[in-house]
C-alpha cells in the first residue's frame, strides 16, 4: 500500500490510501451514547468507578477516540494519547467537528487529546486518574472486512503495540484504580498479566486490573 494522505472533504479532514478512506465520525455514535444503550456498554460496565462523582480517565491508546467517547458520554474527564501526528490531525478535526453538534458538545468538552506517546506522556502527568484504558492495535480478523478497512489504513501509520510491557508499566505507575484492557475475545492478556475480572463481548473483551490503593 502507498502512504496514505490526508484531504479535506465537506465531511471533515480525511485520511486517504489504496482507493479507501477513514476519517473520525462521532456523529455515528450517537445511538450508542444515548443514555438506555451507554450503561450497557462494556467498556462503560469495566470502567464505572463507584462512589467518584468526577472520575478522571487516561487513555493511552487513542486512535480515533470512539472509545474515549463512550467514557466521556459515561461522565468521565478523559485524557487521550496518540503518538502519530496523522492519527492525531484525524481525531481532533474530529473533535472539533462535534464540538459544533448540540448532541455531543457536552460529551466532547471532558476529552482532551495530547500528541505523545503514552508511555513517556503518563509519567509526566503529575495526576492519579481514575481509571487508565488501553486499547493496543491487534490485527484485524480476515472475516470482517469493515474492520479491515478501517485498520489496512490505520496500521499503514501505526503497527500494533510492541512494547506492552512498557505500557502496562507505564498505566501502574501512575497509580490508577484499574487498569482496562481491550483484548480479542481470545487473544493473551497484555503483558501476561492476567486480570482481577474480564468482561467479554461477541468480538472483545475488557480486562480490569484492580489496583489497591
Amino acid at each position: 500500500m502507498a502512504q496514505p494522505s490526508l484531504v479535506m472533504r465537506d465531511e471533515g479532514l480525511t485520511l486517504v490510501g489504496d482507493g479507501l478512506e477513514v476519517r473520525g465520525d462521532f456523529l455515528r455514535m450517537l445511538p450508542r451514547v444515548r443514555r438506555d444503550r451507554l450503561a450497557r456498554e462494556l467498556l462503560v460496565r469495566a470502567a464505572r468507578i463507584k462512589g467518584v462523582p468526577r472520575p478522571v480517565a487516561v487513555d493511552g491508546t487513542a486512535g480515533l477516540g470512539e472509545d474515549s467517547l463512550l467514557l466521556a458520554a459515561a461522565g468521565f474527564s478523559v485524557l487521550m494519547f496518540e503518538k502519530d501526528p496523522t492519527i492525531c490531525a484525524l481525531l481532533s478535526d474530529a473533535l472539533a467537528r462535534a464540538a459544533r453538534q448540540p448532541e455531543l458538545a457536552d460529551i466532547v468538552c471532558r476529552m482532551r487529546l495530547l500528541e505523545e506517546d503514552s508511555v513517556e506522556g503518563m509519567r509526566k502527568l503529575g495526576i492519579r486518574p481514575d481509571v487508565v484504558f488501553l486499547d493496543p492495535m491487534f490485527p484485524a480478523r480476515r472475516k470482517s472486512a469493515a474492520v479491515k478497512k478501517k485498520l489496512r489504513l490505520i496500521q499503514s501509520l501505526e503497527r500494533p503495540c510492541e512494547d506492552e510491557a512498557g505500557l502496562m508499566a507505564a498505566a501502574r505507575e501512575i497509580g490508577p484504580r484499574k487498569i482496562v484492557v481491550k483484548r480479542p475475545l481470545k487473544g493473551p492478556y497484555l503483558a501476561g498479566v492476567k486480570p482481577s475480572h474480564s468482561l467479554a463481548g461477541k468480538a472483545v473483551r475488557y480486562d480490569v486490573i484492580v489496583i489497591p490503593r
